[in-house]
């Protein structure tokens, strides 16, 4: 396979990682299968994970440096997320990969919806709740659920952890994006360990990704910093990319969902 296809793949990931915190693997897993031409959905998965926990934790750096990373609740959220992730991708392997891309797009469309009800909701306190030195109940609850959810469908999980984290704590959402990236990284580590273990990675198409995305993370990055100022601006665009992708996924893997027994 041409490596172009994977290194301009690789950059749209970054990108989104940088400018909403999420939705790498959402884009990751389609763009394995269906431009890079991985054949294996399992396989596309764990070579997803891997590729976007590595761009995750580079993304990172930049939204350290502008001041948009809560490190207590973004540690909190990586260590129980991990546990969850773990529980999450054992479980995942185990189901047939047409009806997992089914089920992944559906809650997809779900988080969408939920992302667009929280336009007018885009503030929030500007010091986060129930990450200190003993994290609330409710921060540890969601997110082991978000780590589990992360590591069944293997994904980093941003889409999951960006709302989780304003849900929990209460935080600004340009500071969920950039709190959300660690977990993310974590997350999708501890997925793609899993998988390795199974031989479901393809080491080469990975580390083109990752090349790949460093470019798109640093201009995602600095697009959601602007956007910050606007109000509803990063839900519309998280959720605009979503509802695009799952419509394609539902589309690609509902008549095989629908003919399985």
């Amino acid at each position: 396979m041409s490596a172009l296809p994977a290194v301009l793949s690789g950059a749209g990931v970054g990108f989104t990682l940088g400018l909403i915190g999420g939705g790498g693997s959402i884009l990751a897993t389609p763009l394995l299968l269906y431009v890079v031409g991985i054949a294996q959905p399992h396989l596309a998965i764990g070579t997803g994970a891997l590729a976007v926990a590595a761009n995750a934790f580079l993304t990172l750096i930049g939204h350290t440096r502008t001041g948009n990373v809560r490190w207590r609740c973004a540690l909190v959220f990586a260590l129980v997320g991990i546990l969850g992730a773990l529980v999450g991708s054992s479980l995942g392997k185990a189901v047939d990969g047409q009806h997992l891309l089914f089920l992944f797009a559906l809650l997809m469309v779900i988080v969408g919806i939920h992302m667009l009800q929280g336009r007018t909701r885009q503030g929030g306190s500007a010091e986060p709740v129930g990450c200190g030195p003993t994290p609330s109940g409710r921060v540890v609850a969601v997110a082991f659920a978000v780590g589990m959810l992360s590591g069944f469908f293997g994904i980093g999980g941003g889409f999951l952890i960006v709302p989780g984290l304003v849900f929990a704590t209460g935080m600004p959402l340009i500071t969920a994006v950039g709190t959300s990236l660690l977990a993310v990284g974590a997350f999708g580590l501890a997925t793609a360990l899993n998988y390795a273990l199974s031989r479901l990675v393809d080491w080469a198409v990975a580390g083109e990704f990752i090349a790949g995305g460093l470019a798109g993370g640093v201009l995602g990055m600095r697009l959601a910093n602007r956007l910050a100022g606007y109000k509803g601006a990063l839900n519309t665009v998280f959720a605009t990319v979503i509802f695009g992708v799952a419509g394609f996924m539902l589309y690609r893997n509902g008549s095989a969902f629908a003919a399985a027994p």
